[in-house]
């Protein structure tokens, strides 16, 4: 006998495990049973699971019989007409759902040229088993997968231009990349998820190779008119927010300029920058400690008010500033009210940020690094036509890593800016390399993708070829400006006395006992 469990729990026995699942599967494919139930023989253990919770994973595959699959023309010419749909397909048998376990039991084709009587299902597409930012990257089947699935964490980190109406919207901590392009190498991705209405990128001359040593390790040298005109300049907006608050006895907050009785009364120049309504007057240029917002509340407790006390009616202050380590301009004024029907302030702080050393860039496959050096232009190297690149990229990043895909999109970037096109770079599904080589051929440049290259400084020809192409890059919000954090003296805690945690509160940096143990190595022992 073989035991069946239904969603972990024993419900009975079968006699045979084989026959059982056969008739479970015919059931759904002819709509008897739920799509929602997969079932998996299990024969080594000898039982049948069946599962039908939910949040479970699952895909859809295209149903094979005898070699053959289920989807047919006539299908595919009724859903182009638009006379039926996909719910129809799946309640046809046509599709099926299939999850992790009973996966186990299926055999699934990649394409129908390598169909056997021995499959059980067809992929609809290789590219189905990618998520949305997987299947944004090029040439993925030329790369190790654990870089795949990096590369595509850090496209959701990048830079670029994430809605239309950003200039009345208060989002917490934006970033808009000025000049966002849509990649010469794309995939269907980029079609099916409208890449081009919401680009975060851009594609610009890749040169691989060390200059001075400044790309060790991860780095990468900008070419400094590159950023002159424009490469990778960005705006990080932040909103700051303040309300009038209702108290208990009538009392509230006011918005206003605070007078200088108010307890905690900051110094005149800190309130420079406000108009009569208390709020700070849009293009303003401000910096740390600046209040942008000024507002006054009631004294913090009731029993303050003794009538002997004179003090009695004195509110304190409770302004907005700009946080520690912050400036920018004031971009957009917004006065209206909150739920309660009190005023309610938000003003929203611009700041342009241009590349500098530390800032983060990545090409889409994982090949992440940090400006090391920004180059005049006139001191980088340059190619025998003339190019002068405008990023140079380490090569010690590509044999341990496995990423070929940086490479092959190199070249199909320069096949595609050399021929005016797009490059379909879709997994397992684009233009093979053989093809961009043979094109690159045809265009006037070596098939594979290196030119002699000039030292800029001294103006010899290089002994080594150069490999350099065209690529899409990305600058990721990971940027120096946002990270900066030192302290001389500042707040500390009430309890132990010891300086407060984090930038955010201007903290200190903490020496614990290991990073004693380096300074005693260095010698460093009255420090």
């Amino acid at each position: 006998m073989t035991e069946v469990l239904l969603n972990g729990k024993y419900v009975g026995d079968v006699d045979s495990g084989a026959a059982f699942v056969n008739s479970v599967r015919d059931a759904r494919r002819k709509s008897v049973l739920s799509a929602n139930v997969n079932v998996l023989w299990d024969e080594t253990a000898n039982r049948v699971v069946i599962e039908s919770g939910r949040g479970r994973l699952r895909r859809p595959l295209i149903v094979i019989q005898n070699g053959i699959p289920l989807l047919t023309e006539k299908h595919i010419k009724q859903l182009q007409k638009k006379e039926i749909s996909w719910n129809d397909l799946v309640s046809q048998g046509v599709v099926e759902y299939i999850d992790a376990a009973e996966e186990e039991n299926a055999l699934v084709a990649f394409f129908e040229h390598e169909l056997t009587p021995e499959h059980t299902h067809l992929e609809m597409s290789p590219l189905a088993m990618l998520g949305l930012s997987t299947a944004l990257i090029p040439f993925g089947h030329n790369i190790q997968s654990a870089r795949l699935i990096i590369g595509a964490r850090n496209l959701k980190q990048s830079v670029g231009f994430y809605a239309a109406n950003f200039p009345v919207r208060m989002d917490m901590d934006v970033n808009l990349l000025c000049t966002p392009q849509v990649p010469i190498v794309q995939t269907v991705m980029h079609e099916l998820s409208d890449y081009d209405k919401h680009p975060s990128g851009q594609n610009i001359v890749v040169a691989v190779m060390s200059y001075k040593g400044y790309n060790i390790e991860d780095a990468i040298i900008l070419n400094k008119g590159s950023i002159d005109r424009g490469f990778a300049r960005s705006i990080y907006f932040r909103p700051a927010v303040a309300e009038e608050l209702r108290y208990s006895g009538g009392l509230m907050d006011e918005i206003c300029i605070p007078d200088k009785e108010v307890k905690g009364y900051k110094s005149e120049r800190d309130y420079r920058l406000l108009e009569d309504d208390g709020i700070v007057f849009p293009e303003a240029k401000v910096r740390e400690e600046d209040v942008l917002i000024g507002k006054t509340s009631p004294p913090r407790f009731l029993s303050s008010l003794d009538e002997y006390s004179l003090a009695s009616n004195i509110r304190r202050e409770s302004s907005v500033a700009l946080k520690h380590g912050e400036e920018g301009v004031i971009d957009f004024v917004l006065v209206t009210e909150n739920e309660e029907g009190n005023k309610l302030v938000q003003v929203r702080v611009r700041d342009q940020r241009i590349p500098e050393i530390g800032d983060k860039f990545i090409s889409r496959h994982g090949q992440k690094g940090v400006t090391g050096i920004i180059v005049p232009e006139s001191d980088m190297p340059f190619t025998a036509s003339g190019i002068v690149p405008d990023l140079l990229f380490t090569p010690h990043g590509i044999p341990s890593r496995m990423t070929i895909s940086h490479l092959v999109e190199l070249v199909g970037g320069k096949v595609g800016a050399l021929a005016g096109r797009y490059v379909d770079a879709t997994t397992f599904d684009g233009e093979p390399e053989e093809v961009l080589r043979k094109e690159l051929l045809t265009l006037g440049f070596r098939e594979n993708g290196t030119e002699t290259m000039y030292n800029g400084i001294t103006g010899e020809m290089f002994d080594a070829k150069i490999f350099v192409g065209s690529m899409y890059y990305l600058k990721l919000k990971h940027m120096v400006a946002n990270k900066l954090h030192s302290r001389a003296r500042g707040p500390i805690q009430l309890l132990t006395r010891q300086p407060t945690e984090g930038r955010a509160k201007e903290g200190g940096l903490r020496l614990g006992e290991m990073e004693k143990d380096t300074f005693v190595a260095h010698g460093a022992a009255l420090l």
